[in-house]
């Protein structure tokens, strides 16, 4: 053993005690960011005067010269809901549904996550992650939340309670905007992991539609430990044939039944005549941002002219849900957070289609996978080509109702697909 010289053992002291302390330090930074802190929405005042003066502002353009929804959005559609929005809507009764609910963020991957966390008060609550899409947000679920945590109270039983876990995609809403590459479903999938792990369920189940879906599947395809099984209502069922044959603009396969016939010419009047908007953003996100940024209008009539919202837009129904005021929820919650261009960027980091088995991996899923189908999605998957799609389809239905934003438009239907699905999973 060598014996050190007083100063230079007093200085090795020294290094050593630094050293604890670097480490005690950084372990403290990293239980810090890994922290899951309580979140309250809020938005200044003075954003909500701004955005009332910009509405207020508008200069409109000319009325389409079409009778339908071909070239877009209709003006007449449009101005109805501006109106309401600038002289009717209140934000604050939005924000207090969210403040009615327990939401937190925790820093993963150098991103505050926000999301909303609900226990059910039954025994035996199976965890569940949802995860919305574009142009949706946490609003799009929060009419599920009361079916599915307390589901004695909705005509269902207690056993098949829930947990849920709603957050937002980063880019969207509360949660932080990426500042470099690399946020996509894969990634995404792996920071839902991190969550449900931090927040301690050792299993759990998770669910989407349109980039809930994407997500949830790389989920089931990277199988984190406690992932239990997925739901998706817009599943990447398009075989590889199809796809080529759409993507070459050629006629439907001779061969096709009825039902992925009808899936078929869905399919290639999306791709042909609205998909535009994906074909923009992911492209040119930062470049279409600029308009969206500076327009409330303009960030309306783009999240609008989203096919899923073409029956609502098209519908005079007083009844229909989600409501105007809900919509207009949504729209606001994009504008107030300024997430235009960092929601947009998802489709720029996708580099595969969402609706193509092949590129998005189906068949590398082993873990049990359910579908609903709702007549009013963009495109109904042929049972025929989800199981060619998925080994472990467990859980396959057709329902009656709903559309693209099914827990929005259906949530007492969509509740109980959710439960029947997961039923064999507990």
């Amino acid at each position: 053993m060598m014996f050190l010289a007083p100063s230079i053992r007093v200085l090795a002291q020294q290094s050593v005690q630094a050293s604890a302390q670097s480490q005690d330090a950084a372990q403290a930074s990293v239980t810090e960011n890994n922290a899951i802190r309580p979140f309250r929405a809020h938005v200044p005042q003075v954003a909500i005067d701004d955005l009332r003066r910009r509405i207020a502002a508008t200069r409109w353009p000319d009325k389409e010269t079409v009778t339908d929804q071909s070239q877009g959005v209709q003006l007449a559609t449009l101005k109805e809901l501006v109106r309401h929005w600038g002289a009717e809507y209140n934000w604050r009764k939005a924000k207090a549904k969210l403040n009615a609910l327990p939401q937190f963020v925790t820093n993963i991957d150098g991103l505050d996550i926000h999301f909303i966390h609900v226990r059910s008060k039954h025994p035996n609550a199976l965890p569940l992650l949802i995860t919305h899409g574009w142009p949706g947000s946490v609003f799009e679920q929060l009419k599920i939340i009361g079916p599915l945590t307390d589901p004695t109270a909705y005509g269902g039983r207690s056993e098949d309670a829930f947990d849920l876990v709603i957050p937002s995609i980063p880019g969207f809403g509360f949660s932080s905007k990426p500042t470099g590459t690399g946020w996509n479903p894969d990634h995404i999938a792996q920071a839902w992991a991190e969550l449900m792990q931090r927040l301690r369920y050792t299993r759990y189940v998770a669910q989407g539609g349109d980039w809930g879906s994407p997500i949830s599947s790389a989920m089931a395809r990277q199988a984190p430990a406690g992932l239990l099984g997925i739901h998706i209502n817009l599943p990447a069922t398009v075989p590889p044939d199809v796809a080529a044959v759409l993507a070459s603009g050629g006629p439907a396969p001779a061969e096709l039944s009825e039902k992925e016939r009808a899936a078929f010419d869905s399919l290639d009047a999306l791709y042909k005549k609205k998909r535009a908007y994906a074909a923009m953003m992911g492209t040119r996100p930062q470049t279409i941002g600029y308009g969206l940024t500076d327009s409330p209008i303009g960030l309306a009539a783009w999240l609008l002219g989203h096919p899923g919202f073409a029956q609502w837009t098209s519908s005079s129904d007083s009844d229909k849900s989600p409501t105007k005021d809900e919509v207009l929820d949504d729209i606001t919650l994009y504008w107030l957070t300024n997430s235009a261009v960092s929601s947009a960027r998802l489709y720029w980091e996708n580099k595969t289609s969402l609706l193509n088995a092949a590129a998005q991996k189906t068949t590398e899923i082993s873990l049990p996978v359910a579908i609903t189908v709702f007549p009013g999605e963009i495109y109904r998957a042929p049972e025929t080509w989800a199981r060619r799609a998925y080994r472990n389809l467990i859980y396959f239905n057709e329902v009656a109702k709903g559309g693209h934003f099914a827990a929005w438009e259906q949530p007492q239907l969509f509740s109980e697909e959710i439960r029947a699905a997961f039923r064999s999973l507990r």
